[in-house]
């Protein structure tokens, strides 16, 4: 499952549902929970379930249903049915997620939590690896915790964040990167600020994120080319990756100038993985 980037579309927006489709994301994300007033979900639920009943190439469809303890979870999981995967958000570790599926039954889709929305989350962060196998990703939010902590923001004036976010954020990469599945940036609210939003993505990608969400199809391609390896980085993945099939019994040498390790080849394999090459030797 590609997910370079996310694609939130207001669930109570059908007229939207086509062009964030075809706006290049990965995925969109059919959103039935803070996009929506209470009073519209009902219109909601129906839009997204006629969306899904029918096909949609080119673009997986992620269904956010509302928090676990909203009492919506039975009507939002019988109109989420024929998602490619289940966006969960304030989820509270592998309690939340064994709930979920549990919820679903067999077949349930993979699922993607947000899982720093709630002080509690956080402390949750490291369970991830035990539910794995069910997870598509794991991703962050920084705008429900300033607000269940009483904070006045996450970010200072500049845009960038607070200490408290910047470990938050930071805690979440590392334990997506624990369970071994994806890692997902989440949004870069300025809308008009494309200079802005590139740099947000550019740091996303080098920090070690693998995709990141969006809130605007003009969010897309910026968010696509930062995640998508450039040729001098598949040219110097492919370099390692055939260095070391070509010295299978060496566990470091000189390459280009410098020396090159098992961390230098399990980077080359994971950049060559997301460009959608396969890597010689495994």
């Amino acid at each position: 499952m590609r997910l370079r980037s996310l694609l939130f579309v207001p669930a109570d927006r059908p007229e939207r549902f086509a062009k964030a489709a075809a706006s290049g994301a990965d995925a969109i994300i059919l959103d039935l929970e803070d996009s929506v007033a209470a009073a519209r979900k009902p219109v909601a639920r129906e839009a997204v379930a006629a969306a899904l009943a029918m096909p949609e190439p080119g673009v997986l469809r992620l269904v956010r249903i509302n928090p676990l303890d909203a009492g919506m979870l039975a009507a939002d999981l019988a109109t989420a049915r024929g998602a490619d995967a289940l966006v969960l958000p304030k989820a509270e570790g592998a309690i939340a997620i064994t709930a979920l599926h549990d919820a679903w039954g067999e077949g349930c889709p993979p699922i993607l939590p947000i899982a720093t929305e709630t002080p509690a989350a956080i402390f949750a962060l490291r369970e991830y690896d035990q539910v794995a196998g069910d997870l598509c990703g794991l991703t962050w939010g920084a705008e429900d915790l300033p607000a269940a902590i009483g904070a006045a923001t996450s970010r200072e004036a500049d845009g960038s964040y607070t200490a408290p976010y910047q470990l938050v954020r930071s805690l979440a990469l590392f334990a997506a990167h624990a369970a071994g599945v994806a890692a997902i940036e989440t949004v870069y609210p300025a809308l008009d600020d494309d200079v802005g939003l590139a740099a947000y993505a550019a740091r996303g990608a080098r920090d070690g994120f693998t995709g990141m969400m969006a809130i605007h199809p003009r969010q897309v391609a910026t968010i696509n080319a930062a995640f998508t390896p450039d040729a001098a980085a598949i040219a110097a993945a492919r370099r390692i990756v055939e260095a070391f099939a070509g010295e299978p019994d060496r566990g470091a040498f000189q390459l280009d100038g410098r020396m090159i390790d098992a961390p230098h080849l399990k980077q080359a394999r994971a950049i060559l993985a997301r460009a959608g090459e396969a890597a010689a030797g495994g």
